[in-house]
């Protein structure tokens, strides 16, 4: 054999060695245990078209089973209230508000529309851009307490709200700042019988 064909041989072995190595460090880099944090703004609606836009504080965790799939879990918690404008009649209420003998006038009050807490789990799919840029769908399931409060004309106030819960999907991207660590935002559509909620999320991303 020559040197020649020697030389071209131990090449082509350490290129595959070298190959495999990286494939497998790949395949287990991206795998593991995730924690996260961030800030969400979300609006909500309810069919009474009840509702607006909020702040609130989302933290997640989540499992990373292959670089593409992975399952999460994340809880929302409302950090401010969002004022709207109801209008309704007075058997909503069981309140005569103009004193006439009875309730089936038109009602207009204002309000504010705050979110209690929101929590919800995912099956997440990412694809790699590259090796610093991942682009995800997920779908899943979530539940949301709203807590609302609307003022009458008398200066009553009467709670209005509730619980809802219903399936879930979105979209996002993350941007690996260090090997353990990126930046993340995504969108999430929240779809309920009786509401829906349209959420942005800009959070910090840890993997162990």
């Amino acid at each position: 054999m020559s040197k020649k064909i020697l030389i071209a041989t131990a090449s082509a072995l350490v290129m595959g060695g070298a190959t495999t190595a990286m494939a497998q460090d790949y395949a287990t880099e991206d795998t593991g245990f995730y924690v996260g944090g961030g800030y969400t703004f979300l609006d909500v609606e309810t069919e009474d078209d009840i509702g607006d836009n909020t702040n609130a504080l989302t933290g997640r965790i989540g499992y990373q089973f292959t670089p593409n799939w992975s399952i999460e879990g994340e809880g929302t918690f409302g950090i401010d209230d969002g004022e709207f404008d109801y209008e309704g009649n007075e058997d909503d209420f069981d309140f005569d508000a103009n004193n006439d003998g009875d309730i089936d006038d038109a009602l207009i009050g204002t309000g504010d529309v705050g979110l209690d807490y929101q929590a919800a789990i995912f099956g997440r799919y990412t694809i790699p851009v590259n090796d610093r840029f991942d682009v995800f769908a997920r779908a899943g399931y979530g539940f949301t307490e709203i807590d609302s409060t609307i003022e009458l004309p008398d200066g009553s106030e009467v709670q209005v709200g509730g619980s809802e819960n219903g399936p879930a999907f979105g979209a996002g991207a993350a941007f690996d700042v260090t090997e353990s660590s990126s930046i993340r935002a995504d969108y999430t559509r929240y779809e309920y019988d009786d509401a829906n909620g349209d959420a942005g999320t800009i959070s910090y991303e840890y993997k162990f």
